[in-house]
């Protein structure tokens, strides 16, 4: 069974690093863990014209077959999902350029922290 709590202090750690380096590289956090009964976005950032939906995985045991699995085609339509009702009702956002990324932290194989941009898409 898994130990939930350690899980979300490494979530959390996770997240805190992501956001630490998106506000390096000059985006501006618009949300953290927005949720939705269709799902849950770590963390929502803009820049300039351009608005990132951003999942973040922090796997310090995990592998590729592990990274593909956490972020498979079920996760990725749950963010999209949450994303529409974001934009919906957050509507100062509707004509911004949309990206979903993932920021990978601590995972084997990739050094501290790797934002991987548009590694998905609506489709």
């Amino acid at each position: 069974m898994k130990n939930t709590g350690n899980t979300k202090v490494l979530g959390k750690a996770g997240e805190d690093v992501a956001a630490a380096l998106y506000e390096k590289n000059g985006w501006k956090i618009v949300a953290r863990n927005f949720r939705t009964r269709r799902g849950e976005i770590d963390i929502i950032v803009q820049k300039g014209e351009t608005l990132a939906f951003a999942e973040v995985k922090a796997l310090p045991g995990g592998n590729a077959e592990v990274l593909a699995e956490e972020l498979g085609k079920r996760k990725q339509r749950k963010i999209v999902e949450t994303a529409k009702y974001f934009l919906k009702n957050h509507r100062q956002y509707s004509n911004m350029i949309i990206r979903f990324d993932a920021v990978v932290v601590g995972f084997p194989g990739f050094e501290g922290v790797r934002l991987i941009e548009n590694a998905f898409s609506e489709n």
